[in-house]
């Protein structure tokens, strides 16, 4: 559905966006990241054709968008960090007139308008100036007018700035309610939205493409090693954190132990394992062996904030 392939943008002598290369297939989520002036608007401002690139190419929904620029438009939704809404409109008003220039057919255009106005909670305000209108309504009354068209592609600049905590979780579920329906590249910087919604990450960093994957392969990559969290309890009394600690650092191709916390009585630990190495199986033989009770066992990989921190601290990264 987008495909980018060395796509350069330069500003005189400065490069926003350096020679980067991606893929988004249909129907999925992708969450853009980087930090502040990484390049990321300016590559979401070329896919949606509001600027051109110095170099490269890059296609939406099979459309070039330097030759074909319209035919990319028509098919493509797109929601800036700022929403450019006129304050002087009633929300109606608004959506109605973007339905208008998106080419919506004026059959269905107050239905679309009543649709996406009730998916985006804004129906309650229709009749409203946008100028007495608050941030987060006003976030979304840019992501009504961003899908009126029912488009393709959908582009958000953080779409959830300036949204309370319930507002952001609705945002969040129409969004991935969205997804199947549109193509979505999703630029934030609250990272655990990401993680919560997204099937992929593309992340960049002074303008440098440092990867472009799942979070799960991701981790494999950065760690290279397996990280447990296990929790362990005694069947009768209590149960002695260094015993334990001992006994699962002894097992063969653990390489760290690291005790957690108590909770309920259990004892909780992380445990990494050496490169390439598997030991799940050894480690619940050796609790149960030892006449505990194994309580949990399961994969605790990096968290998306860590991984980007990582990728992120220089200009070299996963490709």
């Amino acid at each position: 559905m987008i495909k980018v392939e060395g796509l350069t943008k330069r500003y005189a002598r400065n490069v926003a966006v350096d020679n980067i290369s991606f893929e988004v297939e249909k129907g999925q989520i992708v969450g853009f990241l980087g930090p502040n002036g990484a390049g990321k608007t300016t590559t979401m401002r070329v896919l949606t054709c509001f600027l051109p690139a110095t170099d490269g190419k890059a296609e939406v929904a099979g459309f070039d968008v330097r030759s074909q620029a319209m035919d990319v438009k028509r098919r493509v939704g797109y929601l800036p960090e700022t929403p450019p809404l006129y304050p002087e409109m009633e929300v109606r008003e608004y959506v109605e007139f973007v339905g208008r220039l998106k080419g919506v057919p004026k059959a269905n255009l107050q239905a679309r308008v009543d649709e996406v106005c009730g998916r985006c909670n804004v129906a309650d305000v229709k009749t409203k100036l946008i100028a007495k209108l608050s941030k987060g309504y006003r976030q979304r009354v840019g992501l009504a007018s961003a899908i009126i068209h029912n488009p393709d592609v959908l582009i958000l600049d953080e779409p959830t700035a300036g949204l309370d905590p319930e507002q952001r979780k609705e945002t969040l579920a129409l969004i991935k309610e969205l997804a199947g329906e549109h193509t979505i590249i999703l630029s934030t910087h609250i990272l655990p939205e990401v993680e919560t919604i997204c099937q992929k990450v593309i992340i960049i960093s002074k303008g440098k493409l440092v990867a472009t994957d799942t979070m799960e392969n991701l981790n494999s990559r950065l760690r290279g090693s397996e990280l447990l969290e296990v929790e362990v309890g005694a069947r009768t009394g209590s149960i002695n954190k260094d015993s334990v600690q001992s006994r699962l650092s002894s097992v063969a191709g653990v390489s760290r132990v690291e005790f957690k916390d108590v909770r309920n009585g259990h004892l909780q630990f992380h445990v990494e394992s050496q490169q390439g190495e598997s030991v799940r199986a050894e480690i619940a033989r050796s609790v149960v062996s030892a006449d505990w009770d194994l309580l949990e066992l399961h994969g605790a990989g990096l968290s998306l904030e860590e991984i980007f921190l990582q990728l992120t601290a220089s200009d070299k990264g996963a490709k």
